[in-house]
């Protein structure tokens, strides 16, 4: 991968980070802000329905920003790119649909059509 390829990809995964991080600090503001009381037990179930949701939500960001960090860290040790099963580049065409895969389109096929086929 040439040095500009790997420039728009920092861009880019930075600009997903910053994001991220913002949507996640919104999400705990809300979430601090919210200390209703209520009288009908019926709107307190679905008040404590709609914060497990958010929080389920809160997950996910977070561990997208785990894979973003990690992405990062890639370019900087010059793995980005690279297939960690196979060894092979992984096609700027799949890195821009998923910039923080480790796997190029083959591999991944494969991990999902196990993952299949154990029943996961």
């Amino acid at each position: 991968m040439d040095h500009k390829d790997l420039e728009f990809f920092r861009k880019l995964l930075n600009q997903m980070l910053e994001e991220a991080q913002q949507k996640g600090d919104n999400t705990l503001e809300e979430m601090t802000d919210s200390n209703e009381v209520f009288a009908d037990p019926a709107d307190r179930a679905t008040a404590e329905s709609d914060r497990s949701f958010t929080l389920r939500i809160r997950d996910r960001e977070r561990r997208l920003i785990r894979k973003i960090q990690s992405a990062l860290q890639r370019i900087e040790d010059g793995s980005y790119g690279i297939c960690e099963e196979c060894g092979e580049d992984i096609g700027v065409p799949r890195l821009k649909a998923r910039p923080v895969t480790r796997l190029c389109i083959n591999c991944k096929a494969k991990q999902e059509e196990d993952e299949n086929l154990r029943g996961e």
